[in-house]
């Protein structure tokens, strides 16, 4: 954990595209790559980690993935418009409600029939039971 108040390096997306592909047409290890880029000794390791995730970057989301800015919270209108209500065309909204109101009509009338099957059932199963009695 670095100190309250201390300096993180910003690297270009231009750097890390540059390091990224430098180190896969050349075969380079994360310390080869580590060390040509980075003119102080004994930060190959930390380096080395950055390099790691670049890459998965990179392969996972291409150059412009290296682009973003992945610093910080996301805001909530990077959360892909979660909460938010789209507003409906007009006539859009005409044809859901109209829709909607088909369907419960169409409900009741299935409510109905299976109500009247259900009788009929209970009749047919009485008319069953009085012919088994008398014989």
């Amino acid at each position: 954990m670095a100190k309250k108040g201390s300096k993180f390096k910003k690297y270009s997306p231009e750097f890390k595209i540059s390091c990224i592909i430098d180190m896969r047409e050349h075969n380079l290890s994360y310390n080869e790559t580590a060390r040509k880029y980075l003119c102080r000794e004994g930060q190959e390791s930390s380096f080395r980690g950055r390099l790691k995730l670049w890459e998965r970057i990179f392969l996972e989301e291409g150059e412009a993935g290296l682009c973003k800015e992945r610093r910080g919270r996301t805001t909530k209108m990077d959360n892909s418009n979660k909460g938010k209500k789209k507003k409906l065309d007009k006539q859009v909204k005409e044809d859901l409600i109209a829709e909607n109101q088909r369907l419960k009509e169409e409900n009741q009338y299935y409510k109905a029939e299976i109500e009247y099957l259900k009788k009929l059932d209970a009749l047919v199963r009485a008319e069953e039971q009085k012919k088994n009695k008398k014989h």
